[in-house]
């Protein structure tokens, strides 16, 4: 009965030993791992800071859109609703669309409006709709997903703009969109 009683204290100096053993190397690991995974946290925060200040547009065009008032503001909708087929992912099989009803506002007072505004914006409406499929059908579904409707409209909105060399079209807008 002795022996067995003393290999149950060993056994339990074994066990002791073994947990203040871990222990030691948690607190080890602590100390040592989570200064360095600090250092690596500010590194990404940096990082996306960085891309975060390349991804912004420098001429924000909600600044455009703001300085222009309602009297100022002619609205131009294309009568049909367009079907664009997105860009296929590596690896999507499965086609892609996005729907919308498309309404550009234009500025009245800006000298080009008397060149390309009013009815010459009807005259080029097959070219417009052209630049709104070549910026929409650009990006994949995933892409078109990530960047919502804003970053749609400012695709097409400088598409447009580069197409007329003039930002006479200050804002490009759904009147409904379904991307699917």
């Amino acid at each position: 009965m002795g022996v067995i009683k003393m290999k149950k204290n060993l056994l339990a100096i074994i066990i002791l030993a073994l947990l203040v053993v871990n222990i030691v190397m948690t607190a080890f690991m602590m100390f040592t791992v989570i200064p360095a995974n600090k250092k690596t946290i500010a590194l990404v925060n940096d990082i996306a800071g960085v891309m975060n200040l390349e991804l912004t547009n420098p001429v924000d065009s909600s600044a455009a859109a703001a300085s222009v008032s309602v009297d100022d503001t002619v609205t131009y909708d294309i009568a049909d609703q367009l079907t664009i087929s997105l860009k296929k992912s590596e690896g999507d099989d499965a086609e892609h669309y996005v729907i919308a009803s498309i309404s550009l506002y234009m500025n009245s007072k800006d000298e080009d409006y008397k060149t390309y505004g009013g009815e010459a914006v009807a005259q080029r409406e097959s070219m417009i709709k052209n630049e709104i499929n070549d910026a929409i059908g650009s990006y994949t579904y995933e892409e078109a997903q990530a960047l919502g409707n804003a970053g749609l409209q400012d695709a097409v909105l400088e598409k447009i703009q580069s197409m007329y060399n003039s930002r006479f079209i200050y804002k490009v807008g759904f009147r409904n969109i379904m991307v699917q």
